[in-house]
Parts: C-alpha cells; structure tokens; sequence
C-alpha cells in the first residue's frame, strides 16, 4: 500500500519503522482509547514477521511518516473486523504524540476512505471510537462518518460504531 497526500505518505512498512512503531504501541497516552499499550517485545516481533512477509492485499496498517522530513509520524490503514456479526472493514489512524493537533489524521483518513470507496469499491467503511475520546469523534466527523450505533467488543467495552457509507449503499 502506498497512498500520498500533501503533507504525508503511507507506505509499507521497512526495517528503520520497526523501533518508532514499538514506541507508538508502548505509548499509555497513544494507546489509551484502543485497550491500553502493548507489551515492546510483542510488537516488534509482529513487525519483524511483517517484514518478513509483507501481508497481501489492500487491508492492514501502515507507517505514515512526513513527506518533509520522512519522520515516522504514525501507523494508519484499512482492516478486517467482526461489528455484531457483520463483516466491516474498519478505518484506523494512530499518531505518535508529537504529531497530534496538526490535522494528520483527518488528512490521511480522507486519503483513506477515497481508497477504500473509489479503488476497493467498498460501499462501508466504519470506525470503532472510544466514547470518552472527543478527538476520534472530531476526526470522525471531519471525514463525514456519521455515528451509527454504540456496540459491545469481545473484551465488554463499549465503542461508537462510526460509518461511511457511498451514495445508494
């Protein structure tokens, strides 16, 4: 996956991501809305096997780093997920402290769901957005999703299920 915008590009993962993405993952105030961070060692060795063998297809998540300067800024993309027994492909957009605030997320996340709409000809895209984080939900409604619904997740939180939905779907 490859995908540019003014400011950024999303691009596949490489060997100089694998320490900036495990201190993405391992950050509490990154990770707070989506189940807390992960555990350092864990994430590079999933790294490591992504690198390995680069998933296929156009879902996953992906760096995203400054077209400027090529700083790993965050990890965005397109994934698989089970909502209530539907099939959806779920929106995600993680950024590294230092680049919140900047309008990174509603940029990419444009960039995104055009993809996903006008490329995968996905007629749905949603988001899973903690209630209690307001900057999702700006984002969200940025990016013209509207919420649907609250729905339960296997661990008993409870998500708003944002959805953006092509003309006619």
């Amino acid at each position: 996956m490859r995908l540019e915008t003014e400011r950024l590009l999303l691009r596949p993962l490489v060997p100089a991501d694998v320490e900036p993405e495990v201190r993405l993952w391992a950050d509490p105030d990154v990770t707070r809305f989506m189940g807390g961070p992960r555990e350092p060692e864990t994430v590079r060795r999933i790294l490591e096997g992504e690198i390995e063998a680069p998933p296929e297809g156009p879902l996953g998540q992906w760096p995203v780093v400054d077209r400027g300067s090529e700083e790993f800024i965050g990890d965005c993309g397109l994934v698989a997920k089970d909502v209530d027994g539907r099939s959806e492909v779920e929106l995600l957009y993680v950024f590294a402290r230092g680049a919140w605030g900047m309008g990174y997320a509603t940029e990419i996340g444009s960039a995104l769901l055009r993809f996903a709409h006008e490329e995968l000809g996905l007629a749905r895209v949603v988001s899973l957005i903690d209630p209690d984080n307001g900057d999702s939900r700006r984002v969200a409604a940025k990016l013209g999703m509207t919420m649907e619904k609250v729905v339960s997740r296997p661990d008993g939180s409870s998500r708003e299920l944002w959805v953006s939905e092509t003309v006619g779907a």
